[in-house]
């Protein structure tokens, strides 16, 4: 044992020195963490990316074109969804279209409120700027809204009467019916905490290469040979490389940890639970790389298939994206990878949730790791093999 931490305490003292090792464990996924971060901010935390700007015309000046405005654009004014530009003439309306002042413009047309009166049809004409496509979309949205609104107090007036009370409060009422979504605001990752958590464990297992692909370097450099004619067992010159592996993950996934909680605001949960996750992350990193090095004949072989190994389990294991929204097999198959398990771990530790909730993504990380360690030991002296 003495030996084998011998040989971790050398290398350790060799990768800490290693800039490229800083900047594979460190440096990098946290630069990465706060570009998506920045970049997906408002698509993944459910906030408000821009506010859409559109025009009004007011042609008519009746009941039914306040209403529209009262009922249709005031309150997601309110809210900040969209910024609304009151323009005099149609002609004026067109030209802050066609100029990108906004991307679309409603035109309530001379008659709107007595056509509506009389039961004929009444239009709401959406002026479109073809290079706002999703502006454009929430405009047709609010019309429709407004249209289907209408025929529903229309109904409700040529049933019940239009001095119902029944329909007059559906005239009264600016939202008939609201929806609010609450299923997911205790477990919904912030997406400063999302990337943190998906970088640092994406990159973590590029980090671990780093102990135990060290033994290819040693075989091929001669070293590995004289350590073996001293009387070092085998077993304490692997050991002692997966100690190093081991270090430095646990390691990097603690400074990232601190590192975006202080900087990014990312919010990683109880510190237990957030621990216990660490701790079988690394363990699985360090026996699927130990399973690499024992298939790969040379370092760069060894550090290429590592690499694409990373590559293949991060994007499957939701590192990036979530796989989870994809659905159907492929969020069954990122079942199988520990990455799609640390990100759902940590997805409830986020929420409030006490380390217990770990339990079940740490089993099944563990799992994946005995099975990608024992087929890496059972072909393990073919790695020490001098």
């Amino acid at each position: 044992m003495q030996a084998a931490l011998l040989i971790a305490a050398k290398d350790l003292r060799q990768r800490l020195r290693d800039r490229s090792a800083i900047g594979i464990a460190v440096v990098v996924p946290l630069a990465l963490a706060a570009i998506f971060g920045l970049i997906f901010h408002n698509v993944t935390s459910g906030g408000v990316s821009c506010t859409c700007k559109l025009g009004l015309v007011d042609e008519d000046h009746g009941a039914a074109a306040r209403a529209f405005e009262t009922q249709a654009i005031r309150p997601l004014e309110r809210e900040g969804l969209i910024s609304v530009r009151r323009e005099p003439t149609l002609a004026a309306g067109r030209m802050a279209t066609d100029s990108g002042t906004v991307g679309a413009t409603f035109v309530l047309g001379r008659g709107f409120t007595r056509a509506i009166d009389g039961g004929r049809p009444a239009k709401v004409l959406v002026l479109a700027d073809v290079g706002s496509p999703i502006t454009v979309q929430v405009a047709a949205s609010i019309a429709r809204f407004y249209a289907s609104r209408s025929d529903t107090i229309r109904l409700a007036g040529t049933v019940l009467g239009p001095n119902s009370a029944t329909a007059l409060r559906a005239a009264a009422t600016a939202q008939p019916i609201s929806l609010l979504d609450i299923s997911t605001t205790s477990k919904q990752l912030s997406t400063g905490t999302f990337y943190a958590a998906g970088m640092a464990v994406f990159f973590l297992f590029f980090t671990v290469q780093f102990g135990i692909l060290s033994v290819i370097d040693e075989r091929r450099d001669g070293t590995l040979a004289r350590m073996l004619a001293a009387p070092i067992r085998r077993s304490s010159v692997l050991g002692g490389k997966l100690l190093t592996s081991l270090a430095l993950g646990v390691l990097s996934m603690t400074v990232l940890a601190v590192a975006t909680h202080l900087l990014l605001g990312a919010q990683w949960g109880n510190l237990l639970g957030v621990a216990i996750l660490v701790v079988s992350g690394v363990l699985a990193a360090t026996a699927v790389m130990a399973l690499v090095a024992t298939v790969a004949h040379t370092s760069d072989q060894a550090q290429a298939w590592g690499s694409m190994v990373a590559l293949v389990l991060g994007m499957l294991g939701g590192t990036f994206f979530p796989v989870s929204h994809a659905g159907g097999a492929l969020a069954l198959l990122s079942l199988a990878t520990p990455q799609a398990w640390f990100m759902r771990g940590i997805q409830d530790l986020a929420g409030g949730a006490s380390a217990r909730v770990v339990l079940g993504p740490t089993l099944a990380i563990l799992v994946f790791a005995v099975i990608t360690g024992s087929l890496a030991f059972a072909r393990s002296k073919r790695l020490v093999a001098s």
